[in-house]
């Protein structure tokens, strides 16, 4: 059987020496009333007394075993019993042995060792006066009951401070939880946003450097003054996309969109793919154009980058045609080429090496603005991509999109 205490209510050092001190003046004020009345059995008795009690607090198994405690009890009480048998003074020693009792013992025995001892001490008093009436009964009575009160409210405000203690330990640590899922969700999405980002500047980037090198190569060496155009293209992305790169890290807006309008940076983006590839480009604006937010300039434009990288790279292609509607409540960016197309079910494996991010991460885009992104192609009739995004004022839209 585990003897452990973990059912006592724990006191504070304050109380528990005030106890001590309590048991030993009673004791001591017994002592030296027997001693002037010349009984020195009483003195005698009160010194074991007072060895027995001393031995509690010394002893660590007594604190640790509610076996051991009850048996120090008893001895206690035993001796108790005797002093009082040659002293009716050592009645007042009853009221610090109801706060022993009450705490090293079981609720039950508890009551009825108190019950016990209050009985002893209106019994040995009454024997001493040889005579019994109420009041000798009051003063016993009234302790054992106020003793119970106080051992009874302090064992509840303990509980409840230990419950109160519980709770807030449990509030600390979800409240930890929650951070730490707060902030292994933020990591995820700025992982899922800067894929995004890099995908969609600097590998595409990458990608019409490599494209570019590529033509300049097989120029050479027959049409040398092509091979410096297609280097001279070359290190112009070079220079945009260190530029992206540099904004990037700086977490500000794309220098596409630098002293322009959206439409202005579609326009250019169209200019430049044509320029760099063997491909037309052309962009087109419908209905009334009305403020964007950041969040939705980035969006469309990273998305429109990302359509004709892949349009550049796999679509075959020799002309795209670019649309930007304002079509009221919603901004609609269509991206329609003349390619070999493909089949939209199959979807390409995501690797490093073959690429396969673009389309999530347009959709993904779309998403994050509540819009949608609708692919139509087949294999030898084109494709036709359309993102549509709601429109918002630009107050409520999240400054997320700024790479």
């Amino acid at each position: 059987m585990n003897t452990a205490v973990p059912v006592l209510t724990p006191t504070t050092r304050a109380l528990a020496w005030c106890l001590h001190l309590l048991i030993t003046g009673l004791l001591a004020l017994t002592a030296a009333r027997a001693l002037t009345t010349g009984r020195p059995q009483a003195v005698a008795v009160a010194a074991a007394c007072a060895l027995v009690y001393a031995a509690g607090p010394l002893l660590p198994r007594i604190r640790s075993s509610r076996p051991a405690a009850s048996w120090w009890l008893a001895g206690v009480g035993a001796v108790w019993l005797a002093l009082l048998a040659l002293s009716a003074d050592a009645v007042w020693v009853a009221f610090p042995l109801y706060f022993l009792q009450l705490h090293l013992l079981a609720r039950r025995t508890a009551v009825a060792a108190v019950t016990l001892t209050a009985l002893a001490a209106v019994t040995g008093f009454a024997a001493h006066a040889h005579s019994f009436s109420p009041a000798m009964a009051i003063g016993p009575a009234l302790g054992a009951a106020v003793a119970v009160a106080v051992v009874r409210g302090y064992q509840a405000l303990y509980r409840e401070s230990e419950h109160r203690r519980g709770l807030i330990e449990e509030l600390t640590a979800a409240r930890a939880d929650l951070a730490t899922a707060q902030h292994t969700a933020g990591v995820l999405a700025e992982r899922e946003r800067l894929a995004r980002e890099i995908h969609d500047t600097l590998a595409q980037g990458l990608s019409s450097i490599q494209l570019l090198l590529r033509a300049a190569e097989r120029a050479l060496p027959h049409a040398p003054d092509q091979a410096a155009r297609h280097v001279h293209q070359a290190r112009q992305a070079a220079v945009d996309n260190l530029g992206e790169a540099r904004r990037f890290v700086a977490a500000l807006a794309p220098p596409a969109l630098e002293d322009t309008t959206l439409a202005g940076a579609l326009e250019r983006l169209c200019a430049t793919t044509s320029a760099r590839h063997r491909l037309t480009a052309r962009f087109r604006v419908t209905g009334d154009a009305v403020p964007l937010g950041t969040a939705h300039e980035v969006a469309v434009l990273r998305i429109a980058q990302s359509a004709l990288a892949n349009t550049v790279q796999h679509a075959r292609a020799t002309t795209v045609d670019v649309t930007l509607g304002y079509l009221g409540d919603h901004i609609a960016l269509a991206v329609t080429d003349d390619g070999i197309g493909f089949d939209p079910a199959c979807r390409p494996l995501h690797t490093p090496e073959s690429g396969g991010f673009g389309l999530p991460a347009m959709r993904a885009r779309a998403e994050t603005l509540a819009g949608t992104l609708t692919i139509e192609s087949a294999p030898g009739h084109g494709t036709a991509l359309t993102a549509r995004i709601p429109l918002a004022r630009p107050a409520e839209t999240e400054p997320e999109a700024r790479p």
